[in-house]
Parts: C-alpha cells; structure tokens; sequence
C-alpha cells in the first residue's frame, strides 16, 4: 500500500493524489493550481505511465479537484471516472467553461499552450463517467483485489463527497474538502466514524483559530445588517461570489433575509456562469444532501439574469409571479444586490468590471463571504484603507474606495477544531495532511502529538512514496 503527492508544491493548489492497493492504481482528484498557467497549473502527472492507472476519483467540481481531469483522462484513457451525480454534472459546466476561458487567456496573456483540452475533447470523456450515490458501497479496481469504495456527504458543495476504501483488513479514508458543520443550503458532512487505518485529510483552515463566539446564526444577521444599512441609504450592494457553492449559498441567504423582512425587496442580480451553476443546483434540489429540498433558486426568487437560462427553467414563475427577470447585460441601479462572480473579483469578471460603479460612492458596499487571495483585487480591497486608490484591473484607471467593505465568514471549510475532533474520532495509524499550508500543517502535527499518541502524522511531499 503506497501515497504518492502527484501536486507539484505541497500547499493549497492543486489536488491530485495516486493510491496504490494491491495491484491497483487509483488517482483521488485531479485538480488545477489557482494561480498557475499552462501546464504549470497541472500536476506532475508525469509521475505515472501511460494508461498504468486503474480508477480515477473525483471528490466534487471545484477546479482545484477537477481542472485537470481531461488532461489526466487523456493520459489514462482504461481509467474509469468515478464521481456523484451532481459533481458530474457541476463538474462538466465547470470545464466548459474553463476551455472558454484558456481560449480566453490564450489571447490576452499569449498563453500559447491554452487551451489544454477542447470541448470536443471534454464531451468525449463526460459520456464515460460513472456515477454512483452515497453510503452505497461498490467494487473499484482490479477485481483479484476485491476493492470496495464507499462515498459520504461531504457538506462543502453539491455533490461532494469523501471516500472511503476498504481492502483487505484495511481502510483508507479521504476527506476531499469537507464541511462539519450546517451551511444555509448545504448540510454539515456525514461522515463515518468507525476507527481507520489511514486518514488523508484537508487541512485548509488550520493555520488560524476562528474568533471566539462565533456563531453563523449571528454572522447572517450582520450580513442583513449590512445590506438593509446599504440600501436604506440609497446604495447598492455588490457581493462577490464564487459561481459554485458560494454563490447559491447567498440567494438562498438573501430570500430568507427578504422572507423574514430583514431587508428590503428590492432586484437581485447575478449572471453569468453563476445562472448554469443555479439551475444544477436546482435540478438535484430534491436529491441532495441540503437544507430546503422543495426551494428551487430560479424559481422561487425573482432574480434579474443577466443571460436567459435555457430549458424549462426559462418558462418557471417566481413567488410573484414573474420569475427570472432576463437581461443582457448588468446595469447598475441603486437600491439593488449583486451576487456576482467571481469571488476574488478576478479580471475579466462580472465583479471585476462592475465594482467600477461600486467603488466611488460611500453609499454603496462590497460585502466579501469568502476567501480572497491577498494579491487577488478583492483581497487588495479587503486590505486597503477608505481613501486608497484601487486598481480593478490593467484597462482602466485606479479609482478611490469610498464605498464601504466589510467581511464575513461563511467558509464551506471545516474550522480547524472540528478537523482534529474527527481525528479523534478515527484514531488513524497514520495521517496525512493534505490541502494547507505550512502553518495549518503544524497546527495539526502539534494538536496530534498532545492528543494521538498512537498516530502518525505526515504531510506528503511533492513525488514521496509513503509506505501505508
């Protein structure tokens, strides 16, 4: 039994990670580095040989778990996909949309080698991929093995899912991201906690503490707080969103806030590849692990889109009657919300571009409920002082932040404390640190040592073969 770190860096970036039991060869997700280009972005899956692999496992559709998955499908074109229903169908929007972006990339930043896969080319692989439901176990691998793979909900997005493989006398669980706790949408993971052999898990939040007496009930209310204070003045409100997850955890926020007549009803707009995420969302509404089975977000809310949704979703009433109001474009009006992607107002983004309206006035607010990379324009603005000149991007000038900013946490991350409880829980005999940075990882080694005696714990470097 064998781990390989197919990443390039051990950091959060790119996941991608070969197991070996037995005979067998599966690769556990296969993502792309946020902040790489070209093939820098990739993990080194020249570490394995051609076609050598036996299974490949998706964990959910981010694209730091699921960016390269034509390139490594490619590479192993015998390898069955294994994935949830949802995370396939998340999975190929997904990768759609990220050829149009490289194709993108590949004539503003002369990324010569863009895009790294076709449409064509990703359509060929969707029709291949094996779905299965959770908390079903079924066999994987070579079949002299006798390999058996079991997912359970992981609570971080749609479709997500940790995996469990037992062979032999042993089992080997992988968190993938994971999510403890209740989101507005998504319910807290479900996870097994039987004793393991081996725990590979994400340690993406480990390197702080959450501020004491959080809770999310009270972290709602100050982002309706925030928003009812915005609008009562006059302003509009800009809230920068990841078009996956975040994004609809945030509709769902707002039409309970309006519900509950703690904000004003007033137009909500979003756009973009936000509106396809949304309407798989609400396809698998009454299949999925969540909260609100019977809400559907394009149905029940009166949004303003800012392209047509196809299908039936198009022809669907809202409460009033109206439905998804369609337009062509965002317009600024004040007095209105904008759930726009992305969240890390990258350029050439919906947020990007219209936080040129946000910005100037002190009536309006950029409200962050995510992560943001410090170089990134949102963690530049999260950063600044009011006053400071902002520069949204390389085509226009740098314009003055008068408007008001403010941050909330609603991670669909685990916090650190409820990482190490499920350590506890499961008592590996080794555990391998994955998805963190170097801080986050000693947290974690430190919390083992005082509380696990009998644990091993390690963090995987780039190509290292770890015996199990």
């Amino acid at each position: 039994m064998l781990f390989q770190n197919l990443n390039r860096r051990a950091e959060i970036g790119a996941n991608s990670y070969l197991i070996t039991l037995g005979d067998t060869r599966i690769v556990l997700d296969a993502g792309m580095h946020p902040k790489e280009t070209g093939h820098d972005a990739l993990p080194a899956f020249d570490r394995l040989e051609y076609d050598s692999v036996d299974a490949i496992i998706i964990t959910h559709a981010h694209l730091d778990h699921v960016g390269s998955l034509p390139i490594l499908a490619r590479q192993q074109p015998s390898a069955p996909i294994y994935l949830t229903e949802p995370t396939g169908d998340l999975s190929e929007a997904m990768l759609h949309n990220c050829v149009n972006v490289m194709k993108s990339q590949r004539q503003e930043l002369g990324v010569t080698e863009y895009p790294l896969f076709t449409h064509r080319e990703l359509d060929a692989i969707t029709h291949g991929w094996q779905t299965r439901p959770t908390r079903k176990p079924f066999p994987i691998g070579k079949e002299s093995d006798g390999i058996e793979c079991e997912f359970f909900d992981a609570g971080h997005v749609l479709g997500s899912v940790g995996v469990m493989l037992r062979y032999r006398d042993q089992r080997v669980f992988y968190t993938g991201d994971v999510n403890f706790e209740d989101q507005t949408l998504s319910k807290a993971a479900s996870f097994p906690e039987e004793h393991v052999d081996t725990l590979i898990i994400e340690t993406t939040r480990g390197g702080e503490a959450r501020p004491e007496g959080y809770t999310r009930a009270q972290e709602s209310a100050r982002l309706a707080a925030a928003i009812q204070n915005t609008l009562g003045r006059g302003g509009a409100v800009l809230i920068p969103v990841f078009a996956m997850g975040k994004t609809q955890e945030v509709l769902t926020m707002i039409d309970g806030f309006k519900r509950d007549e703690r904000i004003l009803d007033v137009p909500v707009f979003i756009g973009g590849l936000s509106t396809k995420m949304t309407t798989i969302y609400d396809r698998h509404a009454g299949n999925s692990h969540r909260h609100h089975p019977d809400f559907r977000i394009l149905r029940d809310m009166d949004l303003v889109l800012s392209s047509r949704p196809r299908g039936r979703d198009r022809r669907k009433k809202g409460r009033n009657g109206a439905g998804p109001r369609a337009k062509n474009r965002i317009r600024y009006m004040p007095g209105s919300i904008y759930a726009l992607s992305s969240g890390m107002m990258t350029e050439h983004t919906l947020s990007n571009s219209f936080a040129r309206n946000i910005l100037p006035d002190p009536c309006n607010s950029i409200l962050f409920v995510g992560y943001a990379d410090p170089e990134s324009p949102a963690g530049k603005i999260k950063a600044a002082a009011p006053g400071d000149s902002i520069s949204l991007n390389s085509e226009g000038p740098a314009l003055p932040l008068c408007c008001e900013v403010e941050s909330f946490d609603f991670s669909g991350h685990s916090i650190r404390e409820a990482l190490h409880g499920y350590l506890r829980k499961t008592a590996p005999k080794k555990a391998l640190l994955v998805h963190g940075n170097e801080s986050a990882c000693d947290w974690f080694r430190s919390a083992a040592a005082e509380s696990l005696a009998g644990t091993e714990t390690l963090v995987p470097q780039p190509g290292e073969k770890l015996h199990l």
